[in-house]
């Protein structure tokens, strides 16, 4: 290592490290310039701090550690340094941290997108349910992103899935298709009660244009405000919300209906049923939707039926991505976090960091 020398650099380098009290501390290190044959000139390294930081260990295990408990506001006042520089400190963590072994041993497994930012920018999210872990995301939502995910997995382990469960949506089936042909293609329930609840909405928005649309402006304010009352789940309406729904009971019409039709295929996914009983009452509410002179049901009926296979396979297996509903909203919350993140790798570092098979620990808490 002697012959390998090269210089000293003639300015020290420096690390932020944990504040002492009100005090900032920073340590600093006269560096060695070494002659690699195989790289070139290198700067050796410090066991303090990882390649390319300019901070230690110990203060980005803070950062990332507060990034998955605290909002942006409060974690930059805490420790001084900007979102960005947050997001890059979590990413180096992340890489760090994330337990090579994720990939083994994964037979059922739940694939899904989340926009993390404006202007349709998606993340793809591969869950373990067996875990209920995430354990792999890139930037993307077409077939070729998860396409990604089986390449890293390779044939042998992508062999051993068994079930993948998704959104009605080609890419994600196309690729399943491809990469794992013995993989059972599952449509949950979470996604196809998602289905009829945008096609709720999209009579709303119908009934709304038209009502604006009326000299007798009081009409429409007594339907103002009743998105949430009617996507939300009976039981979790605020007072004001449960109010406008008996407005909207009150008056009928195509919205109370597209209204019922959405709760009673809410309520046929909720019960304690078997598979042929669930899929009987599915059926008996395509045909009341296709009769129901809504165009968006008749539209979401005909989806449903062309995706039968698949919504009885998560059905039989217990397979659903409604058992992740809790992962996937502390992801949602995650993703508005970094809406700041200039780039969809710090975003999908701070959602590893949340929600993947990553040990968090405080400096502090290490063992000695």
């Amino acid at each position: 290592m002697t012959s390998a020398r090269y210089d000293t650099r003639p300015v020290s380098s420096s690390w932020r490290h944990l504040r002492l009290g009100s005090w900032k501390l920073t340590l600093t290190a006269v560096l060695r310039r070494l002659r690699c044959p195989e790289h070139g000139w290198r700067v050796e390294g410090v066991p303090f701090a990882r390649a390319g930081s300019r901070f230690t260990r110990d203060f980005e295990a803070l950062v990332a550690w507060s990034a998955t408990k605290m909002d942006k506001t409060a974690l930059c006042a805490l420790v001084g340094i900007d979102w960005d520089t947050v997001g890059r400190i979590c990413q180096r963590v992340m890489a760090a941290e994330l337990d090579p072994g994720r990939l083994d041993e994964l037979f059922n497994i739940g694939v899904d997108e989340v926009s993390w930012k404006k202007h349709h920018n998606y993340l793809t999210l591969v869950a373990d349910h067996d875990s209920g872990k995430i354990v792999w995301g890139a930037e993307g939502k077409d077939a070729k992103t998860l396409d990604g995910f089986f390449d890293e997995l390779g044939p042998e382990r992508s062999a051993h899935i068994e079930a993948v469960s998704m959104d009605m949506g080609l890419a994600f089936r196309k690729s399943v298709t491809a990469k794992a042909p013995q993989a059972e293609v599952c449509f949950d329930p979470f996604h196809i009660v998602q289905v009829a609840t945008e096609a709720l909405n999209t009579v709303r928005r119908q009934m709304w244009q038209e009502l604006r649309q009326q000299p007798d402006r009081q009409i429409a304010k007594k339907f103002k405000g009743a998105r949430w009352a009617l996507l939300k789940n009976p039981q979790d309406l605020t007072e004001k919300q449960a109010a406008t729904l008996k407005v909207v009971k009150a008056n009928g019409g195509a919205l109370w209906r597209a209204y019922q039709r959405k709760e009673e295929l809410r309520a046929i996914f909720a019960g304690d049923l078997d598979p042929d009983q669930t899929m009987e009452l599915l059926d008996r509410w395509c045909a009341r939707a296709q009769r129901s002179r809504l165009e968006p049901f008749v539209k979401a009926a005909g989806t449903f039926r062309a995706h039968r296979h698949g919504i009885l396979a998560a059905i039989a297996r217990g397979l659903s991505n409604g058992r992740l509903e809790g992962l996937n909203r502390r992801v949602r919350l995650i993703v508005r976090r970094a809406f700041g993140f200039h780039s969809a790798k710090a975003a999908l570092a701070l959602v590893m960091l949340s929600c993947g098979p990553v040990n968090l620990t405080l400096p502090w808490q290490k063992p000695a």
